[in-house]
């Protein structure tokens, strides 16, 4: 199988970088000073982190050479997307709209989804358990593991879409009951007692939803990419604004790709207190330091090599989501008996 090359995404991290355009390149101002320069033949993608801005010239470069152009907010939140315009097979998209609509496809999907995220929640605690055997919380993640597999077995059962989102919901809720355990340095910044989102009140929270807002773009593109629409899910219900789908090929990919991410960097101390802001709100966020070290991880890691579990090939970690579009669209084409999920072993 002959998958799209990867090319590079370039963030922006800096609130008061003004993207714009040079003949053939992309420049980056502050100040009213050219601080950085690419080839657009280098790049993919762009993401940006604060709210200047950039030129309609470059606007019109990427939509020219099929760059996307991503507007986070500073805690990386999607704000808006700048995309050309749909290239993938209008029949994929109607059989994706029509699988939609039809409840038992919608639930063979979701299952596929569902039971991909909880085999990687459970495999992301058995590696602790094999790493720190002995250790005084080895007994209650164990324990965890184990009501993981019965929720793995209840997924296969699972007869309505609601079910299985009550299924998922149990199995997420006993993976973060024992997160903590796993966080091994500096307890008295880094801990996790509950899934904090809009916004994050914590260091860890802060880091997972800084981290799955990136994952979450790199699906978006992914589904782009192989012609599926990433609004149009499964799992989760179809809202205006939301991709849903791409929340769907997500969850499969949260553990191996964020938490694990996460967890190194916490614990291998490459992030610190000095890297997150408290807001008068509450809110606890990534400051531009730590946005940076952040997104060097995160680039860092994408370009690990594995073999993928079902193509059985070598591939970079960042070819991950595209991996899976490609085989969800393969699926829902008629090419495939069932989509595959990703399962970290």
């Amino acid at each position: 199988m002959v998958l799209r090359k990867l090319l590079n995404t370039l963030y922006i991290t800096a609130p008061e970088a003004y993207l714009g355009r040079d003949r053939e390149n992309v420049i980056v101002r502050i100040d009213d000073e050219i601080r950085f320069r690419i080839p657009i033949h280098n790049l993919e993608s762009i993401v940006t982190l604060g709210y200047v801005g950039a030129s309609p010239d470059l606007m019109y470069l990427c939509a020219e050479r099929g760059v996307s152009l991503a507007f986070l907010s500073p805690s990386g939140r999607l704000k808006a997307k700048m995309a050309t315009p749909t290239k993938g097979n209008v029949l994929l998209r109607r059989k994706q709209y029509r699988m939609a609509d039809d409840m038992g496809e919608t639930l063979a999907l979701a299952r596929n989804f569902v039971f991909g995220k909880l085999h990687n929640c459970r495999a992301v605690l058995r590696r602790y358990l094999r790493d720190y055997a002995g250790s005084e919380a080895s007994e209650v993640v164990e324990k965890a593991t184990k009501e993981m597999s019965f929720q793995l077995e209840r997924v296969l059962a699972a007869e309505s879409i609601d079910e299985l989102r009550g299924i998922e919901g149990e199995g997420t809720r006993t993976y973060y009951q024992v997160f903590d355990h796993l966080i091994l340095e500096a307890k008295d910044v880094f801990f996790f007692s509950r899934r904090t989102r809009r916004p994050p009140l914590d260091p860890v929270n802060a880091l997972l939803s800084f981290l799955y807002s990136l994952l979450a773009n790199d699906c978006s593109a992914a589904l782009e990419t192989v012609g599926l629409d990433p609004q149009v899910g499964f799992l989760h219900s179809i809202r205006p604004g939301r991709n849903s789908l791409a929340l769907d090929l997500m969850e499969e990919l949260r553990p191996y790709l964020v938490d694990r991410l996460s967890l190194s960097m916490i614990n291998t101390r490459q992030i610190s207190t000095k890297d997150f802001e408290l807001k008068e709100t509450g809110a606890v966020l990534l400051n531009d330091e730590g946005r940076k070290k952040v997104i060097q991880a995160w680039q860092s890691r994408k370009q690990e090599l594995i073999v993928h579990p079902y193509l059985q090939e070598r591939v970079e970690i960042g070819l991950v989501a595209y991996a899976q579009a490609l085989l969800l669209a393969r699926y829902i084409r008629g090419d495939l008996d069932a989509y595959p999920p990703f399962f970290w072993k």
